[in-house]
């Protein structure tokens, strides 16, 4: 489920979290920050569970409605004869069935319920219904579990991505969950799409490593990759902060921000030790992290530092990698 990407940012983040405490009197241990990055890998995990599950009410609320109008006064041909397509989507009775999909949902939230946030639903499913590709699915003749899972796949794209009520809701349920829920709903739309061919959940694992070992095929695994950048990272700190306000004038040391030094300690200490990882695709990849976590000049900033300090570390720690 975890990408590489997604490793590193956990790991900085995790990171950050010990250098803005190394100077006080109850510094983060290492210990400690491996425990939070592997809470912090399987929440997204648990974010994926937990907007899998909003399917189902989803579509509750739809029936809701569409039962209120037939039991008004005096109702329409329409209400009293209404499109009954999305609430008896296939879907949502699949997943209200899966056996493994309620064991975990249990396991995970079992005091937890969506209806309690029937507002934010209800505000979701009024632009839903507004949209011309639900009013396409809505007319057509044709009726087919992989057509619900397409319409739920486009509701999670354009209805709950960028959400600022859903990630309001997430903030005050877990601050682990701050950045994740475009990365968990992205899996969501993968299940829709599997459970579309085979009618089945599977609970899918943490780490993209061990889809591909499932495979067949022989890959490191992303789990020590995740903790080994964060240990290394942690113990080399002093010192490559230390190099990298060495590199740098009066001026730019202003700049120094502690997300971007994070950043650049985490990108050497992953050159340095990750032999298979060609040092410049460890230099892009922070520099992609810094669009999102820096200031809006960090990725130039970042990019220039980064070279020279890697070419430094390099040549003074006898590396082969070169740039």
């Amino acid at each position: 489920m975890l990408n590489r990407r997604i490793l590193r940012i956990k790991a900085f983040k995790v990171l950050y979290s010990t250098a803005i405490t190394r100077d006080s009197q109850s510094p983060v241990a290492l210990q400690d920050a491996e425990t939070q990055l592997t809470e912090s890998c399987e929440a997204v995990r648990d974010l994926y569970i937990l907007m899998m599950g909003a399917v189902s009410p989803l579509t509750a609320i739809a029936r809701q409605r569409v039962e209120a109008l037939s039991r008004k006064l005096n109702p329409t041909e329409e209400e009293k004869n209404p499109n009954l397509k999305f609430v008896e989507n296939g879907l949502a009775v699949l997943l209200d069935n899966d056996i493994d999909f309620r064991k975990v949902w249990k396991k995970k939230f079992p005091k937890f319920d969506w209806n309690q946030y029937d507002l934010i639903l209800k505000s979701i499913l009024n632009d839903v219904t507004t949209k011309p590709w639900f009013k396409s699915y809505m007319e057509s003749d044709k009726s087919s579990l992989a057509a619900d899972c397409k319409l739920f796949t486009k509701i999670y794209e354009e209805e709950f991505v960028d959400n600022e009520e859903i990630a309001a809701m997430l903030e005050d349920m877990s601050l682990l969950w701050n950045d994740d829920l475009a990365y968990a709903l992205t899996y969501c739309c993968k299940s829709f799409e599997s459970l579309a061919k085979t009618g089945r959940w599977s609970m899918p694992p943490l780490y993209q490593s061990e889809i591909l070992k499932a495979e067949g095929k022989s890959v490191e695994s992303d789990c020590d990759f995740a903790h080994k950048l964060l240990r290394t990272s942690y113990g080399a700190y002093d010192r490559y902060s230390d190099l990298l306000s060495s590199l740098v004038s009066s001026y730019e040391k202003e700049r120094l921000v502690a997300t971007d030094m994070c950043l650049m300690v985490c990108c050497l200490a992953e050159i340095m030790n990750f032999p298979s990882i060609p040092a410049r695709v460890s230099i892009n990849e922070y520099v992609e992290i810094s669009k999102f976590y820096g200031t809006p000049k960090s990725s130039v900033f970042v990019n220039g530092l980064l070279d020279r300090a890697a070419r430094k570390v390099m040549a003074e720690e006898g590396s082969t990698k070169t740039l």
